[in-house]
């Protein structure tokens, strides 16, 4: 635990702690800046260890930046020191590493230097460049782009790991009807948009949903959707799937389809609480196939039990069957998971392997990063990353990864975003997370959403 002065310091140093697993631990932080100078000492153990570092700010902006950085930093390096061990992003925290290199680069600098400077691991400081390399393109920073959001909270059951609002279809079937009748409000009422670059249904699970249910969404989105824009369904799971959803799709003009595996190993899956077997994995693909669709296919590195080798052949299966995109995500509990519950704290284990076989693996398979993300509580501080064939990157996922678009997002617990490109900076609206709570609440979210985006 950390106590400081410097209290607004305390959450992003916290960020590191929890890196090392080291909450427990009493720490002590001075900070100071004299106009010149980063002052930062750590007193743990009974030993102290200060850090100094020369930098002339120029903005409030600057000094709150620079700031949390070398706190970081100067933290992280006791902590590494302390228990021997360093981490692969080393002391960045943050959910988008290629923003801060997209920052550098518009300053006119190498972010490399930087990422050394922070103790990023040379493999992920190539990683970096490959996916920046891999958006170009796609990635656009431009007033009025935006996507498309629209959320379907439900599943045939929900996954130990997961910390989502979704709950078993048999539990929310009664409210299906009346939040498909709130959702097309939201859609009907929404301002037109400039520049629309995709539209994703999510959730949960939207092939849960009966045909007919599914075709009040679709519908929906083919009135707004009027530029032939990247569409993209999560189909997800295979036991859910149907000719005749997969027809829906096709009729309404989807060009792209999630099919999320997370494993290929029947052991596992039985474990995180899915209801179907790899082999009905196989199946789905097959059946979406003569679609034409465009293919993303999720893996999790380091679920419940699961061995490297195990992980390995969901790899190797995934690559065989050649879909368009694969995202390898490492394990993250999140309170709210059953998973999370269950387990107090992560093991490192074969992480770093299974990580390194599936960057080794979908390279060669012809493969390049197009986004990564981090999160809070991720197995052995990795990462989630999307691979993708040449020229069939998915464009909501950069938008949404880079933030370089607005997104309108509707359904319950989907937030929207404004992005001021010329403020730099965000401006955020989250829709209620459970569902009895938006339906009560639509009529403000939309009168909200109308400010927001008007």
């Amino acid at each position: 635990m950390v106590s400081s002065r410097s209290e607004w310091l305390i959450p992003e140093l916290m960020d590191v702690v929890r890196l090392f697993g080291a909450e427990e631990i009493e720490i002590e932080h001075v900070f100071s800046y004299d106009g010149e100078t980063f002052f930062n000492a750590f007193t743990l153990g009974g030993r102290t260890y200060a850090f100094k570092r020369a930098y002339r700010v120029r903005s409030d902006l600057e000094y709150k930046s620079m700031a949390k950085r070398y706190s970081k930093l100067a933290l992280y390096s006791v902590l590494s020191e302390i228990s021997g061990k360093t981490l692969p992003w080393g002391a960045l925290t943050g959910i988008r590493p290629t923003r801060l290199a997209y920052a550098e680069e518009a300053a006119g600098r190498d972010f490399r230097p930087l990422f050394r400077e922070m103790g990023v691991s040379e493999e992920n400081t190539e990683l970096v460049a490959r996916v920046i390399e891999g958006q170009r393109g796609v990635y656009e920073r431009r007033e009025g782009n935006c996507d498309l959001f629209i959320s379907l909270p439900f599943c045939p059951t929900k996954c130990t790991y997961c910390s989502f609002i979704t709950a078993p279809i048999a539990r929310t079937k009664q409210f299906v009807s009346d939040y498909l009748q709130a959702l097309t409000r939201e859609l009907h009422a929404m301002p037109a948009i400039g520049c629309l670059r995709s539209v994703y249904i999510g959730g949960g699970t939207p092939f849960v949903l009966e045909p007919k249910e599914l075709e009040i969404v679709l519908r929906a989105v083919q009135k707004i959707r009027t530029n032939g824009c990247e569409f993209t369904v999560e189909a997800g799971r295979p036991d859910v799937f149907t000719r005749e959803k997969l027809n829906l799709c096709r009729d309404y003009g989807v060009t792209r389809i999630c099919i999320n595996a997370q494993s290929f190993s029947d052991r596992t899956l039985e474990a995180i609480g899915r209801k179907h077997t790899a082999a009905d994995v196989l199946k789905a693909f097959e059946m979406a196939a003569p679609y034409g669709f465009d293919v993303n296919c999720d893996l999790i590195a380091g679920l419940t039990g699961e061995s490297v080798e195990e992980f390995q052949r969901s790899i190797d299966t995934a690559v065989a069957l050649n879909p368009e995109n694969i995202t390898v995500h490492t394990l993250c509990l999140k309170k709210g998971a059953k998973l999370k519950e269950e387990t107090a704290t992560l093991e490192e284990g074969g992480m770093s392997a299974m990580i390194a076989y599936s960057r080794e693996k979908l390279t060669a398979a012809g493969y390049e990063p197009y986004y990564l993300y981090r999160q809070k509580y991720m197995a052995g501080a990795h990462e989630n990353v999307g691979w993708t064939k040449p020229g069939k990157a998915c464009v909501y996922n950069v938008d949404v990864m880079e933030e370089s678009a607005d997104n309108l997002a509707v359904g319950s617990n989907a937030i929207s975003k404004r992005v001021i490109l010329g403020e730099g900076r965000i401006e955020r609206l989250g829709g209620p997370k459970d569902i009895p709570t938006y339906l009560d609440k639509v009529d403000k979210l939309i009168e909200d959403k109308l400010k927001l985006f008007g």
